[in-house]
């Protein structure tokens, strides 16, 4: 009789280490993809920095300053892999980008311009794509970083190298951390 309990414990042991590993791989795949819908609309942003450049330029060609900077911050991004060194570069870019936009407000002719007009369109669809797969990707990595953490998954983890993922934090500086109330 202790054989058999023994060996259900055995199967039971071994169910739970199965399902903990497959439930560990689901939730590293889900970061992948949501990192790889973050990197498409990143790239779709990355596309439309030398369009704007120009059709700043060719309106506005004393600004050289500003779109030189925006145009080594979008060099500098695509050379970034980390997630957080990756969200202060684009952080960087971002704000460079709306500068770029407002300069419409000071040349009447670049806000006549259709193209220019066009890719501000453009910028403003993918800034609300990549919104949504920043969403996705930190709560797949909040899922994930959870999964790995949680007791006994954490053995599996371990045994079988799963590790937390990094969040992408759309302005991590601007905030206070939260406070958890853990006590005194």
């Amino acid at each position: 009789m202790a054989i058999f309990l023994g060996l259900v414990l055995l199967a039971a042991l071994a169910l739970w280490a199965v399902l903990a590993f497959n439930r560990l791989v689901r939730l590293r795949n889900q970061v992948r993809a949501g990192w790889s819908d973050i990197d498409v609309q990143l790239m779709r942003r990355h596309d439309l920095v030398p369009r704007l450049v120009e059709a700043v330029r060719a309106f506005a060609g004393h600004e050289k300053a500003l779109l030189e900077n925006v145009t080594e911050l979008r060099a500098r991004a695509m050379a970034t892999q980390s997630p957080a060194a990756l969200a202060a570069v684009e952080r960087e870019l971002e704000a460079g980008l709306g500068r770029i936009v407002l300069l419409n407000e000071a040349y009447p002719d670049l806000k006549a311009s259709e193209n220019f007009m066009q890719l501000q369109r453009d910028l403003v669809q993918v800034e609300d794509h990549l919104q949504y797969a920043r969403r996705f990707y930190n709560g797949a990595v909040r899922a994930n970083n959870d999964g790995v953490q949680r007791f006994p998954d954490l053995v599996v983890a371990r045994a079988f190298g799963f590790g937390e993922a990094e969040f992408y934090e759309a302005d991590d500086a601007a905030r206070p951390a939260p406070t958890l109330g853990l006590g005194p």
